[in-house]
């Protein structure tokens, strides 16, 4: 059988005919569009998987009547059923089961090309909004030529998979009488909260495999850099490479040019970057001072900025690390970024066990139940005093962030709530001085947050701001923890401490269970004095699974009123909270929804909140309520008693099992004498 040819050609004169005849100005394939995206393009990783040489058959710059800017890549294939490979959920499918980019697809599939060149764009330029487009085609037996074409929207709020945007049978919808409402239509795009989640969900594994990948390079093939430079590194190349718009340009990887020339090499470039980014940033000038001081004693070392066959060490990593995690924090996923950059590295830092324990992150899904069961919304104070990367506080802001969106009409009051929220309603402590800055990057990426990290030891703390208003005390009224369980009673002693310096509110921490049963006993007992338990969770025991095996529980507490003892408190086993995890090194996902998980989530923080009522995948075994002794302080782990007392159907079915086996004896002895 004949080998089918390409009609890759005559889709090329065909789709080029038509922009021509739109008027369009069109570059081909060899021909610039302009430095920013020519550079964009080649610098990105080709659709074969080697470095540069990214060429769309056709690309156009194209603008709408607000002045908006969008690049229009188009990508040409010439064969039947070669327009889009799309995945099980409808996505373009970019990416393999090992969350690497699927350059098989990329290579043969028309829209596939064309989003991998947008995401080039959204990657390396100031470009968020971006117009995908395949097209193929095929002759039919009358010999007569037969096109599809694939419209995609790659944007920044898509987290850059691409949308869909029509059917269309030509191109027309890119000349200038139809391009405003060809536009109008992208804008028009949404996903579902499903879609968003699980596009979030598909981009954060994305990260942990970029993080080890990055981690790991580092680690064979950069000497003489320590634990903390590597942190720093990290850090300071991506504040360098976030800019402020019509203020501060990101810094490009050409700026470093690996000079010896004192105030010209490579570090003292990216200290100065990151001064213009803080100095445009709403952070006190202690705090700008100290980010400055603590990422020089990396950044300005001799070794680092020594250059090696004309390239520094610093510009080699500086270049890994842009490469690697640029799209993520570009394109603003809300997620604990340098909590899994830290959850990555920590595997580095040779802690001993104890610390180790210390400083294992909390799963976002575990944050987020936190912020909910202490209740926190837009009007909440929230402080955690040990707040190691701030993944906690993250997820506070985001919980802050979305009651304000969904109850605030005015955009500018909505404006001026956000930076409120950011500026004076979060308050973290943390001690370790390394990790602190992670926190502060953190912060930064997620919206600025940052104002009040501070580096201070919790248990001396004074209750006020550290910064702006330094002589008033906070105010919080939601306290969310994971301590360290090394610290004295399990960690409880920083729940006192909070706790006490609140005159309202709820708090929910998690901690090792034998906190609750004895190894607390006289932190608890004061802190019932004062403070009412709510609930008792057993959390899974493989929830901190390759990282820590501590058995968990949450405890929530009322703040400011004394704990009864006829108060009723709510013990609910979660070992089954729906995910299956596993500690395989090489697994693309380690947790999987094996039973209605995020379900089951929202049922607990029902159940805490308004009781039995609220039982519905959760059995009766499963919930339990009863009081416990304030004078006690080690009976927080209550269980669902088991009566052992039997009953008659016991004795009938023990009386008929005994019966049965007397019987069956019998006929066994019967049919041995019968043999002989």
């Amino acid at each position: 059988m004949a080998k089918v040819q390409s009609v890759e050609p005559n889709i090329a004169d065909l789709v080029n005919g038509w922009l021509k005849s739109y008027k369009l100005p069109y570059k081909l394939e060899q021909e610039s569009l302009n430095s920013e995206i020519d550079k964009a393009l080649d610098e990105y990783y080709s659709k074969s998987g080697g470095k540069g040489g990214n060429r769309p058959d056709a690309k156009l710059l194209l603008q709408d009547k607000q002045l908006n800017y969008y690049p229009v890549l188009i990508e040409y294939k010439g064969y039947k059923g070669k327009l889009v490979k799309l995945d099980a959920d409808g996505q373009v499918d970019n990416m393999t089961a090992k969350n690497e980019p699927n350059f098989n697809n990329i290579k043969n599939y028309a829209v596939n090309g064309a989003v991998h060149y947008a995401n080039a764009v959204l990657h390396h330029t100031s470009y968020t909004d971006i117009i995908a487009i395949g097209v193929t085609g095929y002759k039919d037996s009358s010999g007569k030529l037969q096109h599809e074409i694939g419209v995609y929207f790659v944007s920044k709020d898509n987290f850059g998979v691409g949308q869909k945007v029509g059917d269309y049978t030509d191109l027309s919808f890119l000349a200038p009488e139809y391009f405003d409402d060809f536009i109008e239509k992208v804008k028009s795009l949404s996903l579902s909260d499903e879609e968003l989640e699980r596009i979030k969900a598909q981009r954060e594994k994305e990260i942990d495999t970029s993080l080890r990948k990055l981690n790991q390079d580092i680690y064979e093939n950069e000497k003489g850099l320590s634990e903390n430079d590597r942190v720093y590194l990290v850090a300071a190349s991506i504040i360098a490479t976030l800019g402020v718009p019509n203020k501060v340009a990101p810094l490009e990887k050409s700026e470093l040019k690996s000079l010896t020339e004192e105030g010209n090499r490579d570090g003292d470039i990216i200290v100065r970057k990151i001064r213009a980014f803080l100095k445009h940033k709403n952070i006190p000038e202690g705090k700008k001072e100290l980010i400055v001081r603590t990422l020089s004693n990396t950044l300005l070392t001799e070794n680092i900025n020594k250059p090696v066959d004309g390239e520094s060490q610093l510009k080699r990593v500086f270049s890994k690390i842009v490469d690697d995690l640029g799209i993520y924090y570009k394109i603003g996923l809300t997620t604990d970024f340098t909590g899994k950059l830290f959850n990555e590295m920590y595997g580095w830092l040779g802690f001993s066990q104890d610390k180790l324990n210390d400083v294992v992150l909390t799963p976002s899904y575990i944050a987020n139940l936190l912020v909910k069961l202490a209740r926190v919304n837009k009007d909440s104070y929230v402080w955690d005093f040990a707040t190691g990367s701030a993944g906690l506080l993250v997820a506070a802001m985001n919980e802050m962030i979305n009651d304000a969106r969904n109850t605030i009409a005015s955009p500018e009051e909505l404006a001026h709530k956000e930076a409120k929220i950011k500026a004076e309603q979060l308050l973290g402590l943390e001690v370790l001085s390394n990790i602190y800055m992670l926190a502060i990057l953190n912060m930064i990426l997620m919206g600025d947050g940052s104002s009040n990290i501070l580096n201070e030891d919790s248990l001396t703390f004074d209750g006020k701001y550290g910064y702006g208003k330094t002589n008033e005390r906070f105010p919080a009224d939601a306290f969310i923890l994971n301590p360290p369980y090394s610290a004295e009673g399990n960690g409880m002693v920083f729940v006192e401490k909070a706790l006490n310096m609140m005159n309202k509110g709820y708090a929910a921490i998690i901690i090792q269970g034998s906190a609750g049963s004895g190894k607390a006993k006289e932190i608890n007992k004061r802190i019932l004095k004062k403070h009412t338990l709510i609930a008792s969770i057993k959390m899974p025991s493989d929830l901190f699974i390759g990282k820590s095996s501590v058995q968990t529980y949450i405890y929530v507490f009322r703040v400011n009123e004394a704990h009864h003892k006829d108060e009723r408190v709510k013990f609910i086993d979660f070992s089954n909270d729906g995910y299956t995890r596993s500690n395989r090194k090489r697994a693309k996902n380690n947790i999987k929804d094996t039973d209605r998980a995020k379900e089951r989530y929202q049922e607990l923080v029902d159940l805490v909140r308004f009781g039995k009522s609220k039982l519905n995948i959760l059995t009766e075994n499963e919930y339990y309520e009863n009081t416990i002794d304030p004078d006690n302080g080690a009976d927080w782990n209550q269980s669902i008693p088991i009566d052992t007392k039997p009953t008659l159907e016991d004795f009938k079915r023990t009386v008929s099992d005994y019966l049965a086996w007397e019987v069956s004896q019998l006929l066994k002895k019967q049919g041995d004498t019968s043999g002989k």
